[in-house]
């Protein structure tokens, strides 16, 4: 006798019931207020209230983590650039040529470092169990936009899983020819070359595809799936505002906060 076990269902979070349209006007509003300043209290404070709203995504802190490892990696990089020339002031540590670095500079770089880190983490936290397919559908009917786009776009996503797939199918026949294990910098470029050609290819063949069931019709399309604004959506709106607004005050409470163009 063969005991089929059911999959265990996934569980929804607070997150799911917001409008994807609304996650997108979200991530704006807790990235575009942040360039209004450079400064280390307000990156703190937006990062830091962004974080203890974790449970409200059904992400995990440990797969949050593990996505923010590629910012704290790229975001030195950010400010290495404000360490070396920007404009000196109070003590000078080192200097050589045009690079200098000073009190200033240092603590520039520490912002700027701090902002990437701030400015990424949103995405991470909105769409890190977004659906392509609500998205699309939300972008048509909330949003508004051209359905042949946005079912073109959604066409696409699709497709990077099984580019992913041939990525990994094509290494794995080199190494079985013994071709695969010396020149990784030719066999780098000579996978994607094909896996270029793929894509054509396979885009061709879902151009024609979506053109012969009507996809490309101007005629109002109807939708299986309904998206729409709810009472969640305003309160989501709100609570990025708090979130940006107590990063901000919390800058300008200190004295730390300082115009971007100043």
């Amino acid at each position: 006798m063969t005991v089929v076990v059911a999959p265990a269902p996934t569980r929804s979070a607070w997150l799911d019931g917001v409008n994807p349209v609304t996650r997108i006007l979200l991530a704006l509003l807790l990235s575009i207020p942040l360039f209004a300043s450079i400064d280390v209290v307000s990156g703190l404070v937006a990062i830091a209230l962004q974080l203890l709203c974790i449970p409200l995504t059904g992400l995990s802190l440990r797969t949050v983590l593990g996505r923010m490892a590629l910012l704290a990696a790229i975001s030195p990089i950010a400010g290495l650039s404000m360490l070396l020339y920007a404009e000196p002031a109070g003590q000078v540590y080192w200097t050589f040529g045009v690079a200098t670095i000073s009190e200033e500079s240092v603590r520039l770089a520490i912002a700027v470092s701090l902002r990437v880190i701030a400015l990424g983490l949103p995405t991470i936290l909105l769409f890190g169990r977004a659906d392509p397919t609500e998205v699309a559908d939300a972008l048509a009917q909330v949003a508004h936009l051209p359905s042949r786009f946005v079912l073109g776009v959604l066409a696409g996503t699709r497709m990077l899983g099984l580019f992913l797939d041939d990525w990994r199918t094509m290494g794995l026949a080199r190494r079985a020819r013994g071709v695969g294990d010396h020149g990784a910098l030719r066999r780098f470029f000579s996978m994607a070359f094909v896996l270029l050609v793929f894509a054509v290819r396979r885009g061709s063949k879902l151009a024609m595809a979506m053109e012969a069931r009507g996809f490309g019709s101007d005629i109002p399309r109807t939708w299986a799936r309904p998206s729409r604004l709810h009472r969640r959506d305003a309160v989501a709106t709100l609570g990025g505002i708090l979130i940006m607004a107590a990063a901000l005050a919390a800058a300008v409470a200190a004295g730390t906060f300082r115009f971007i163009w100043s």
